[in-house]
């Protein structure tokens, strides 16, 4: 059953498998903000991405000398989760250690979603509860697909993402399976800021950019609608729509986590940028998505 999140700007849905966002529209006009999962492009909208961002070589990673498998982007995009709470502008939904998580990831844990309202911004929360007597290491990141164009009359290549000062990002390279390789050259932004969009951006899979600032605009300047995507502790942002295509979303990704590395079966452990949640503690990462 859909839990559904409302306050005088938004109308926020949400779906218990993975906590997934179905929905975010404006409450007074009815305007749909979220990628709708049309099957002709991409069925999904906006998944949440534990223990794992990416992919892994061989789809396995290692702890302690164990060797343990592990999908693309991490098991809770497709897990059922539990509605904790829901009140009119929040709720949160968990996801704790099962008989089928331990076979890929062995610790006790319980993974939170935070969704609350505030105006027309709806902020997110993964909160990671370490319940075992070790270590906990993991990444996260967020997935979320938006509607472009926004407004009628307009074409997906009339919108641009804004950074908002200035930068030098350095791109994220990938090598053919999807996997982080050692390259890590500047990526140049018009302006410094801007990054007009064209569908082949996206012809050899996502641009995820390290190095920029931890916010991001999607808007038109002919329009007058847009998100910003606001992600102060994720160091990495990608954007994504199905490659070869003229898909009519935009995938705004913050990852406080890489992929994994070319032709490496990564150590968990070890693994660059891996979150380390000490035995019973509780680590939180806050980012949030604001409309117009």
């Amino acid at each position: 059953m859909m839990t559904k999140i409302t306050n005088d700007y938004l109308e926020v849905t949400v779906s218990p498998e993975g906590a997934t966002l179905t929905s975010i529209r404006d409450a007074k006009t009815g305007q749909e903000y979220l990628w709708q999962g049309d099957p002709a492009y991409w069925t999904g909208q906006a998944p949440n991405l534990f223990p794992f961002v990416g992919r892994l070589h061989e789809e396995r990673y290692t702890l302690d000398g164990v060797s343990y498998p592990m999908t693309r982007h991490g098991f809770v995009r497709h897990a059922q989760m539990t509605l904790e709470y829901a009140q009119p502008d929040q709720c949160c939904f968990a996801l704790s250690q099962s008989p089928e998580t331990l076979k890929m990831y062995p610790y006790r844990f319980t993974f939170r979603i935070v969704y609350r309202l505030a105006e027309n911004t709806l902020h997110i929360a993964f909160q990671v509860e370490n319940q075992d007597d070790k270590l906990l290491y993991c990444g996260m990141g967020g997935h979320p697909g938006f509607q472009v164009p926004m407004d009628p009359g307009l074409s997906f290549s009339d919108y641009r993402l804004t950074f908002p000062e200035a930068c030098q990002p350095h791109q994220v390279v990938f090598s053919p399976s999807l996997q982080v390789a050692p390259d890590r050259p500047d990526y140049p932004l018009e302006q410094g800021r801007y990054l007009p969009l064209r569908h082949d951006l996206f012809d050899l899979d996502a641009v995820v950019l390290a190095d920029a600032p931890r916010q991001v605009t999607l808007s038109s300047p002919k329009g007058s609608h847009g998100v910003t995507v606001g992600y102060p502790q994720m160091p990495y942002v990608g954007f994504w729509h199905q490659p070869k295509t003229d898909a009519p979303y935009l995938c705004i990704e913050p990852w406080a986590t890489l992929p994994g590395r070319d032709n490496t079966v990564e150590e968990l452990s070890t693994l660059p940028d891996r979150i380390a949640v000490p035995a019973g503690q509780t680590f939180s990462n806050d980012w949030w998505i604001k409309v117009w």
